[in-house]
């Protein structure tokens, strides 16, 4: 069954954007320099969780210089780091990006997606409304502090490696190698595909 959604406001965080700008954007894969391919994990464990992880996908496609390209099916996963039913469970997904926005900027859009969402980082492991987190960009392998490429737990979270897995097969994380190997060493108890549930790729 595919979920219904209704519609909700606008992300606040989406500014109006001049029709020219809109031209360029809109022509991103074969008339903007160098786009790269970029990997974002959401997860939500507040609120309406499948609505926030929708609206997530929708303000990252209404970014100037970011065009979604594939959306993975959704997980249901048990909170990491916490006592077991001190939280509510996660529903995780990953996106496919080509984007021509700097990691740094895209990171910047990360958080602003978030902050729209009412997302509050007071504790390590807390409970939140939206995660939005970069996995990975082109090929780059960089421990900067700020932005660490790929993302430093990725290759042992099944949340991240199974939807990536099934919306891209063959990919690769940059510095660890196949995400269908490294998706063999991990568990997948508290991992669990959601069928009844959807996201819908931007129009």
């Amino acid at each position: 069954m595919t979920a219904s959604f209704t519609q909700g406001p606008t992300d606040p965080t989406v500014q109006p954007v001049p029709a020219s700008v809109v031209e360029r954007v809109d022509a991103a894969d074969t008339t903007l320099h160098n786009p790269q391919r970029a990997v974002i994990s959401l997860g939500s464990n507040l609120g309406n969780r499948l609505e926030t992880l929708q609206g997530a996908v929708d303000a990252l496609e209404d970014t100037p210089g970011v065009r979604v390209k594939a959306v993975s099916p959704v997980y249901e996963t048990e909170p990491w780091g916490v006592e077991p039913g001190s939280q509510p469970s996660y529903f995780n997904a990953v996106v496919l990006l080509k984007t021509t926005l700097p990691p740094s900027s895209l990171l910047e859009r990360a958080h602003a997606v978030e902050e729209a969402f009412h997302r509050v980082r007071e504790e390590r492991w807390g409970a939140r409304t939206l995660d939005v987190d970069i996995v990975a960009y082109a090929d780059v392998v960089s421990d900067d502090p700020m932005l660490t490429l790929p993302h430093p737990r990725a290759h042992e979270r099944t949340f991240v490696l199974a939807p990536w897995h099934d919306v891209e097969p063959g990919a690769q994380l940059p510095g660890r190698g196949p995400v269908a190997d490294l998706l063999g060493t991990v568990t997948r108890d508290g991992v669990a595909p959601r069928a009844d549930l959807e996201l819908r790729l931007p129009e």
